[in-house]
C-alpha cells in the first residue's frame, strides 16, 4: 500500500525531507504523498521514514492503494533508474 497523510497533519515539516523518493510535498492545506512515488521506503529503509518521524502519527497506509512488497520494489527500481538517467 502507498501511504497517505491524514487531516491530523500539523504541517511540522519533518516528513518531507525524510522521503527518499521525494513523494511528499505541501498540498493546499497539509502535506500530501504522491502515491506514484511512494514505495513505503522499500529499497531504501526497513520502515517508512515519514511514519518514523511524524510526531502525530498521521501517516497510515492508504486502504485504497493495496500494493505488495514486489510492486513497491518495482516502483523503487523505476524511480531510481529514472534518477540515474536524469
Amino acid at each position: 500500500m502507498a501511504l497517505l497523510i491524514t487531516d491530523d497533519c500539523i504541517n511540522c515539516d519533518v516528513c518531507e525531507p525524510e522521503c527518499p523518493n521525494e513523494a511528499i510535498s505541501m498540498g493546499p492545506e497539509i502535506y500530501e504523498i504522491d502515491p506514484n512515488k511512494c514505495t513505503e521506503c522499500v529499497g531504501h529503509f526497513d520502515e517508512p521514514q515519514c511514519q518514523q518521524v511524524c510526531p502525530v502519527a498521521c501517516i497510515p497506509h492508504d486502504p485504497n492503494r493495496i500494493e505488495t512488497r514486489e510492486i513497491l520494489m518495482d516502483r523503487y527500481r523505476l524511480l531510481t533508474a529514472a534518477k540515474r538517467v536524469a
